[in-house]
């Protein structure tokens, strides 16, 4: 069932994944309608079966309107029912990395955007007041009081299930460092990461750091003093309405950058050995994964989609062709993350 504009959606400034797709929209220009707070349900919307922001009220088979979620998928539908402009690159050596990268953003640099929003005292008591107040502004003081309260509460008793915790908060504050580092590098050269047009690897590192970069004081602050150009790059993603991409401006198969390589090599550090552990805690039906992660332990809930997102990716590998494979290989031996393709997971 063709789907019809404006898309309607809803979400909350304060979801990296809402804000993801926000500028994905605007980028491809795509007309939208975004509902906030309980514009939703007031209008009768459905539910979707897992709570999740941004939910997308699209046509099923039957055209009866239906909750979708998940950002990754959602644009792999947009971009094949809405033409130009697309954020997947022609070549498919690019498109795997373009997914890897997108995947890396989604579920690890998510793991930093939650440590410091819910880790630092600043940063709590700013989002305690925000958050609830962007889902309904007119609320007394008091009942803004309440819900900030139960609000933070819940999230910070959620820490330990993405594997922010004392024991491995160096490992992820680290890591957050390394990533502006080598981002910032690539930005000199590039100004989004798949060359002088944006994927949608550019737009899921860019929902991550609307709040990391730009919302939450601790993280806000170390990336404007450590790396401008991500802190301004933030704003120039926001509405990439007005460029006007060609095929030329992405990175070539056979010019793929270090500073590319670099962010690949921190997923490979991190990212990957985080994501094998969960398949392995999966396949055990364990709860909880332990491994380490650069050098120290790591600890978190087993998340199923992770698991998903984990064979997501090895079957785009398998659809690859024996010369782009070996061309992806190339890549992925270099930054460290062959074993997300070849590592036992059962």
């Amino acid at each position: 069932m063709a789907i019809a504009e404006p898309l309607r959606f809803k979400g909350a400034p304060g979801s990296p994944y809402t804000r993801k797709m926000l500028a994905y929209l605007r980028y491809r220009h795509i007309r939208y309608e975004l509902l906030i707070g309980t514009q939703a349900e007031s209008l009768g919307m459905p539910e979707p079966r897992v709570g999740l922001l941004p939910t997308f009220y699209l046509p099923n088979e039957q055209g009866e309107l239906e909750a979708v979620v998940d950002s990754t998928p959602l644009i792999r539908r947009f971009e094949a029912e809405f033409k130009g402009r697309s954020s997947i690159p022609e070549s498919p050596v690019l498109t795997f990395l373009n997914y890897l990268i997108e995947d890396y953003a989604d579920e690890w640099l998510t793991k930093a955007m939650f440590h410091y929003r819910w880790h630092f005292e600043a940063d709590i008591r700013k989002s305690g007041d925000i958050l609830p107040r962007w889902r309904k502004l007119t609320a007394s003081d008091a009942a803004a009081a309440e819900a900030n309260a139960q609000f933070s509460q819940r999230q910070i008793g959620r820490l330990h299930f993405v594997g922010s915790s004392p024991q491995t908060a160096p490992v992820i504050e680290a890591s957050y460092l390394r990533f502006l580092d080598a981002f910032e590098a690539h930005l000199r050269v590039h100004p989004f990461l798949m060359g002088a047009r944006p994927g949608a690897s550019d737009f899921a590192a860019y929902g991550q750091l609307t709040q990391l970069a730009r919302f939450d004081p601790t993280s806000s602050a170390i990336a404007l003093e450590r790396a401008p150009r991500v802190y301004a790059w933030v704003d120039l993603v926001d509405d990439a309405s007005g460029l006007e991409p060609e095929v030329a401006h992405w990175i070539r198969r056979e010019a793929i950058p270090p500073t590319l390589g670099a962010v690949l090599s921190e997923a490979g550090r991190v990212y990957v050995p985080v994501m094998l552990a969960n398949a392995r805690a999966l396949a055990d039906g364990a709860k909880e994964v332990r491994t380490e992660v650069d050098g120290r332990p790591w600890v978190q809930n087993a998340f199923p989609y992770q698991g998903k997102c984990l064979r997501w990716l090895r079957e785009e590998y398998a659809a690859l062709s024996g010369a782009d494979r070996m061309a992806v290989m190339a890549c992925l031996e270099a930054a460290g993350c062959r074993p997300l393709i070849e590592a036992t997971v059962r």
